[in-house]
């Protein structure tokens, strides 16, 4: 064989292996028995899924609640997913909180210390119908509505709204409740219920298609996962559940060995975003708060005075929700401000 004729066969072998490498980078991962946990964190979790830094995943999760609550609010078992039937058929390992999350997801590369920047690249309604409850105890506003009550709510898709009852219709916004990484390894098993330092159960309504959440890593491999689907719900998310439904959304995974975090973090095209989250309303103000001005102070060079007096000049604090054990606040800052 000549020596040309052989580079060029083993340069077509390269260009083989790098498509079959590039196109190995865009997994699916469905909801299924064996790759979604109910109700908690553990960073003991087996992966339901390994990736590369830099993949892309489209994630499918399961409204919230299971069939009980669905058939509460109005749905017969005959228009419920069939995935959702043979978890609640299956999955018998369940936390007190009733979240299904789809994961985790072991990312390469990602050790503890690192930062999991998760592109949040499309939000995709999976089902028609969404639902509401609340119950004895819960909510924010417990002794004014001390029974139960569910609600069905149909959303037309074609128009993207939701029919919350005659004359009132609300415009779809979906994003993901849940999203986040293994706690501290130290910390064992913890609810899906309150969100932490790895995130979770945010209910951050401003984490649609679109915005980047940036997660500090506690372990390795990250184990991000994903779940509580909504269709819309209004800062504070009073009564416990927003318009909870079916979601299938993409992202981009990638390690950040450049950034380090103690509070996860977003920002959208529009806005600059920090969190915080606490048992008392006023702390979750002051992580919040004080994790912006770490970021004014590191990523805009300003000082902590500075930085102090810009927050007050532009920064809004929006109440993200009042009812998961640990209230949450976050941050908005328009990047808009920033000429240059």
């Amino acid at each position: 064989m000549k020596h040309s004729t052989l580079l060029v066969l083993v340069s077509a072998f390269l260009m083989t292996v790098v498509s079959v490498r590039a196109e190995g980078t865009k997994h699916r991962l469905p909801p299924t028995p064996r790759t979604v946990t109910w109700g908690y964190f553990d960073a003991r979790t087996p992966p339901a899924l390994r990736i590369r830094s830099g993949d892309t995943v489209e994630i499918e999760t399961l409204p919230g609640g299971g069939v009980a609550e669905l058939e509460a609010a109005g749905l017969p078992r005959d228009k419920m997913q069939p995935a959702l039937l043979e978890v609640e058929r299956e999955v018998k390992d369940r936390g007190e909180v009733p979240h299904i999350l789809t994961g985790p997801i072991w990312i390469e590369g990602a050790e503890p210390g690192d930062v999991l920047e998760v592109k949040i690249i499309s939000v995709e309604l999976v089902v028609p119908y969404a639902w509401n409850t609340f119950a004895p105890g819960k909510g924010f506003l417990p002794d004014e509505f001390p029974y139960a009550y569910s609600k069905l709510v149909p959303l037309d898709l074609a128009r993207n709204v939701a029919k919350f009852s005659e004359g009132i219709e609300l415009p779809l916004k979906p994003f993901f409740g849940v999203m986040g990484v293994a706690p501290p390894a130290a910390t064992g098993r913890i609810s899906s219920g309150p969100p932490w330092i790895h995130a979770g159960n945010m209910d951050n309504k401003e984490l649609v298609a679109g915005t980047t959440l940036y997660l500090p890593v506690h372990v390795k491999g990250a184990l991000f996962s994903a779940g509580d689907g909504h269709a819309a719900q209004g800062d504070g998310e009073v009564c416990v559940t927003a318009l909870e439904t079916s979601l299938k959304g993409v992202f981009q995974l990638s390690v950040r060995k450049d950034m380090k975090l103690r509070w996860p973090r977003a920002e959208s095209p529009t806005h600059y975003m920090t969190m915080g989250f606490h048992e008392n309303l006023e702390e979750a103000t002051k992580i919040a708060l004080r994790e912006m001005l770490d970021f004014l102070v590191s990523e805009k060079h300003l000082s902590r005075s500075e930085a102090y007096i810009l927050a007050s000049d532009a920064a809004d604090l929006h109440i993200t929700q009042l009812v998961d054990g640990k209230k949450g606040v976050h941050v908005l800052l328009p990047k808009a401000i920033f000429v240059k």
